[in-house]
């Protein structure tokens, strides 16, 4: 363990409990993504099993909300570097550029060497100035927001981390955030996400958005301590509610925004909890070590888990097709690609992912740090 704490661990000695409790809700939302992607890869070998089938679907729509906590998180953090102080714009881009962008270029490197060498597994469209066009724009990260295929498929939701990372410090200075209150701050961003969730809802925009803005909200309530703390039990409860929503049957833009919403309040609700009351069962769960290391490296894990797993399902297609029982193969199958995926993931983070994004990394000092440092992130 001591060997592993050494490698995976981004905590200060006596760093904040806060901070512990985040890295673990990072190790939560990346196992989402690794379940849903699990279930579309897994579900050829369990069609036969309808009720299997049914399960499997309920943990694909669950799987797929680890993308909105990470939101939630990136929202109130980039929130709060900013928020929290004056600061050179240029070398805030330049940051987050650092911070994204060599483990991405590693794995996307992956895929286009994938791409020449299997010609039948490429995603690059055309050929010429077309597959240029379209690998420049997946360099470019515009995948997600603008209706481009995504080469890494889980790179879409960099467009809206980007897309954040530029807008929310130009508001911030066009509005002179620094210089309101913080009631008014409070008003604004609710204007925006309704704003946002209302057009969504009528016209099947990018509503998840707004998850960036409960990140934003989060600061804020955590900033005033306004607001009543719920105790773990009403956060575990919300948390619950959340992910059961996501898998009622529903269709339209009207439903998904309404279930976007309930995810909104809902994880606002569980890291503030979590934030305000550290020394809660519900903190303390989301601070168990192995999940805040799998948090440290959730970025190396969600941009190369995906690709992991195509490779894995291939070499097990190629030894069988069929299975004599689903149900059995389904939940054996699931902590054995599970750990698999955490190999790669692994070797990115300890040999990219550290070295040049992370150590490099130095906490600054700002106006206002309610919460543990978190300049991993």
């Amino acid at each position: 363990m001591s060997s592993l704490s050494a490698h995976f661990e981004l905590s200060r000695s006596g760093g904040s409990p806060n901070l512990r409790s985040m890295e673990g809700m990072r190790g939560f939302a990346v196992f989402l993504v690794f379940l849903a992607h699990y279930v579309t890869l897994v579900s050829p070998w369990i069609a036969r099993n309808a009720g299997l089938e049914e399960f499997a679907e309920a943990l694909h729509a669950i799987g797929n909300v680890g993308v909105d906590l990470f939101f939630v998180l990136s929202g109130y953090l980039i929130y709060r570097s900013i928020i929290g102080r004056k600061q050179d714009l240029f070398l805030f881009f330049q940051r987050r550029v650092d911070r994204i962008y060599p483990a991405f270029l590693v794995v996307f490197a992956l895929y286009l060497a994938i791409s020449v060498l299997r010609p039948a597994d490429s995603k690059i469209v055309g050929a010429g100035v077309d597959a240029c066009v379209y690998v420049l724009q997946n360099l470019l990260l515009l995948p997600g927001l603008f209706s481009i295929t995504p080469m890494i498929t889980v790179a879409w939701s960099l467009s809206y981390e980007m897309m954040y990372y530029i807008a929310i410090p130009l508001l911030v200075a066009l509005f002179q955030m620094r210089e309101r209150s913080a009631q008014w701050r409070v008003r604004f961003f609710l204007i925006v996400a309704c704003l946002i969730a209302g057009y969504s809802a009528l016209f099947a925009g990018h509503v998840r958005l707004i998850m960036f803005v409960s990140g934003i909200l989060l600061h804020e309530a955590l900033r005033s301590r306004s607001l009543k703390s719920p105790g773990s039990a009403a956060a575990f409860a919300a948390l619950i509610v959340a992910l059961a929503v996501t898998v009622l049957p529903s269709s339209g833009s009207m439903a998904y925004t309404g279930k976007v919403i309930v995810l909104f309040v809902a994880f606002f609700i569980v890291c503030y909890s979590c934030f305000t009351r550290p020394g809660e069962w519900l903190a303390q769960r989301f601070s168990w070590a192995p999940l805040r290391w799998l948090g440290n490296m959730s970025y190396s894990y969600y941009l190369l888990h995906g690709l992991t797993l195509k490779i894995a399902f291939a070499v097990l297609a190629a030894k069988a097709s069929t299975v004599a029982d689903e149900t059995v193969f389904f939940f054996l199958l699931l902590p054995v690609m599970f750990a698999v995926t955490l190999v790669p993931a692994a070797m990115l983070f300890l040999l990219v992912e550290r070295p040049i994004s992370l150590t490099s990394t130095k906490p600054r000092p700002s106006a206002a740090r309610p919460v543990g440092a978190a300049s991993h992130v």
